[in-house]
């Protein structure tokens, strides 16, 4: 092989590395892969601060009491006798006049829709519970419209993975469905959603907010 060949050679040997490295760097159909590297870290999904709520919400779960220390559970409940959570305190609860409890030891619980104020970190009672049982649930609107997602079964692994490792328990629930990612949060005004659309990109992550304002 003459020089001349040796050095057309390498030249295409180069500018093939280059195409192969340029789609490594690309999603499906030529699209940037999503990754949170590519928003500011005091945007991330973790570290996102949501607007607190003007009035009154309400929550759905079950409020656990032991020896005084008040909460309301809208998360799974650990397989325990009394049962256990990670949930949020409520302050001014009380058992008088509220039915449908039981009590162990020093614990009661019961299922009950709670009306309180919000202010981030703790629930304040504002009005009598009602017992899950006789709460008329309204089904909340579907946030994408009834569209299924474009996000393929993989992705949508990585990336739920991803989100239940960084929040923890801030993670009500985490789970894919439809071709979205969807996560439950204690409270969100669309500050999260916001920080999940700017780190995976449009309609990829849908986030609820297990608390929902009334006032």
């Amino acid at each position: 092989m003459s020089t001349s060949q040796r050095r057309l050679a390498l030249a295409s040997a180069s500018l093939a590395g280059l195409l192969a490295l340029s789609a490594c760097a690309t999603g499906p159909g030529g699209s940037p892969a999503p990754t949170s590297t590519t928003v500011a870290s005091d945007q991330l999904l973790e570290t996102a601060q949501p607007g607190l709520p003007k009035g009154r919400v309400i929550g759905m779960g079950t409020v656990i009491d032991a020896a005084g220390d008040v909460q309301l559970c809208m998360a799974a409940i650990m397989e325990s006798y009394p049962p256990q959570c990670y949930g949020v305190p409520i302050d001014s609860w009380t058992w008088d006049d509220v039915d449908g409890s039981e009590t162990a030891g020093e614990t009661t619980w019961g299922d009950y829709a709670v009306y309180a104020t919000y202010d981030g970190e703790r629930l304040t009672k504002a009005d009598p519970p009602i017992m899950l049982a006789l709460y008329d649930t309204v089904a909340p609107e579907d946030p994408t419209g009834g569209v299924d997602g474009k996000t393929d079964e993989a992705e949508l692994t990585t990336i739920q993975d991803d989100i239940a490792g960084r929040l923890g328990p801030d993670a009500l629930s985490v789970w894919s469905d439809r071709g979205y990612v969807w996560l439950q949060v204690v409270w969100d005004e669309g500050t999260i959603q916001d920080a999940a659309d700017a780190e995976f990109g449009d309609d990829v992550v849908v986030v609820t907010s297990a608390l929902r304002e009334i006032d």
